[in-house]
């Protein structure tokens, strides 16, 4: 008796919900990702075993390069106050904003609404109090690049113990991170440190490139 053979078809997978999906998925991400400005210079952090993460939030990072040059850079986050101590609710994204007008007031500079929101968008920077202006309003990415000759910080003008100062007044809870290069200046680093301790900033952490020690077991050490 001959056997019936049945087709055999080839199963069918509709992938009509998973495009839709994965669309649904890249438009929410394109809406709510943003891209962070380059970073004014680069440094070659100096290796070490530490583990311990910095936070990616409420920080204030100090920046010195191989040339001593000195940038700063700080989350647009944290809790901030007004001028009566009373804690602003919504700081998320006035943090930088409200720095660089202190800046203004302290140094007689009028700055626009346009150069306050440019600098609370934006990311590290390192010039004078008397170039802000001029690269804030800089479209070009080479010009801009030019402003960056880092913040004066020596004891007849140090600008940078006023930009940590004002830094801590808005964000008393922020953390400090000194990210020195590895071929940085010794005096430069000693200097940094010494305007923190001269703002009150008792603690702070010293950004490194993790390096895993490789431990032997007990059997291959014998």
């Amino acid at each position: 008796m001959a056997k019936i053979s049945l087709k055999r078809q080839s199963p069918h997978v509709d992938m009509t919900p998973m495009v839709d999906l994965f669309s649904l998925l890249l438009t929410f991400f394109m809406l709510t990702s943003s891209f962070r400005p380059q970073e004014a210079a680069v440094i070659d952090t100096p290796s070490a075993i530490s583990e311990k993460q910095a936070p990616d939030k409420n920080l204030i990072t100090v920046a010195i390069t191989k040339d001593s040059k000195v940038f700063i850079d700080m989350s647009n986050s944290g809790t901030t106050f007004d001028d009566k101590g009373k804690e602003i609710a919504d700081t998320s994204s006035r943090y930088r904003y409200e720095l660089l007008k202190q800046i203004g007031e302290q140094e007689q500079i009028t700055f626009t609404e346009e150069e306050l929101i440019l600098f609370e968008t934006g990311s590290s920077f390192g010039m004078p109090f008397n170039m802000l202006k001029k690269w804030l309003n800089t479209t070009d990415s080479k010009k801009r690049t030019e402003f960056m000759v880092g913040i004066p910080l020596d004891t007849a003008d140090n600008q940078l113990g006023l930009w940590v100062r004002l830094a801590r007044v808005l964000n008393p809870t922020a953390e400090v991170a000194i990210r020195g290069d590895a071929e940085a200046d010794y005096k430069t680093v000693k200097r940094v440190m010494d305007i923190m301790q001269e703002n009150k900033v008792q603690k702070f952490n010293l950004v490194t490139n993790l390096q895993k020690e490789e431990l032997e077991d007990e059997e291959s050490a014998k």
